[in-house]
């Protein structure tokens, strides 16, 4: 096991393992635990009870943060006429069709952060880069509204350079998303956690049995995990805080 460091050793012990932190004490605790001379993420973990191998607990969805991401985000639109001229506009980074899918096939280039696509350009990307594009969580899909009619592209680009975010629960069941970065004031970072939060309990499959949320953790990238109290952050999203 690699020897952990001083400077991890001294944050953990600022962190109490046994508490269950209050939403405003985690966001305030996880920034003064953000040490790295990088802005770090700021990272929230959600274990939910259910079982991702049955298709009717599979948790997937996208959410829009209020405070955004507080990193900047690249969107590549997959788009001809009246849809790629609305994205442009709409401040889209890359847009184009056949070309920008020879590109990727052919130059493996990956120079983006998020792809949207009209329904007319998606059975070129499923044949084309489905292979690329789906193991790296890229690929445009409808169930996180990335894949859209001309109407909606302006807004969607809007949304997702603001700082919408997607989510899907791994096989263990738990919810890996980043909310924020540490240059953002505590109040912010609570803010989004409750949005992200509150858009997972409405997204709770009807099959799932027990309890829903099972645990939470908040951390920067370099720093401890703190575990939250779950009932107060379920109490506080639920009021729409």
């Amino acid at each position: 096991m690699p020897k952990q460091s001083k400077r991890l050793s001294a944050l953990k012990a600022k962190v109490d393992r046994n508490h269950r932190y209050g939403v405003t004490e985690a966001f305030a605790s996880v920034k003064e635990t953000a040490s790295a001379k990088f802005d770090e993420s700021i990272d929230v973990a959600v274990r939910l009870g259910v079982n991702p191998r049955h298709a009717d607990q599979m948790v997937r969805g996208a959410c829009s943060l209020p405070h955004g991401t507080g990193k900047g985000v690249k969107v590549l639109v997959f788009a001809e006429g009246e849809a790629a001229s609305l994205a442009s506009e709409a401040g889209a980074d890359f847009v184009g069709s056949d070309d920008l899918i020879s590109k990727i096939k052919d130059e493996n280039w990956l120079d983006f952060d998020k792809a949207v696509a009209t329904r007319k350009m998606m059975p070129s990307l499923a044949r084309h880069l489905g292979r690329v594009l789906g193991p790296r969580g890229l690929m445009p899909n409808p169930k996180i509204g990335t894949v859209v009619e001309a109407d909606k592209m302006a807004d969607t680009v809007k949304a997702l350079k603001r700082g919408k975010i997607d989510f899907r629960v791994e096989k263990a069941g738990i919810i890996h998303v980043s909310i924020g970065r540490n240059s953002m004031d505590a109040t912010a970072l609570e803010e989004n956690f409750l949005e992200l939060l509150k858009e997972l309990i409405r997204l709770k499959p009807a099959s799932a049995k027990g309890a829903y949320v099972k645990s939470i953790t908040v951390s920067s990238t370099m720093g401890p995990g703190i575990k939250l109290d779950v009932n107060e952050a379920v109490r506080l999203a639920g009021e729409g805080v």
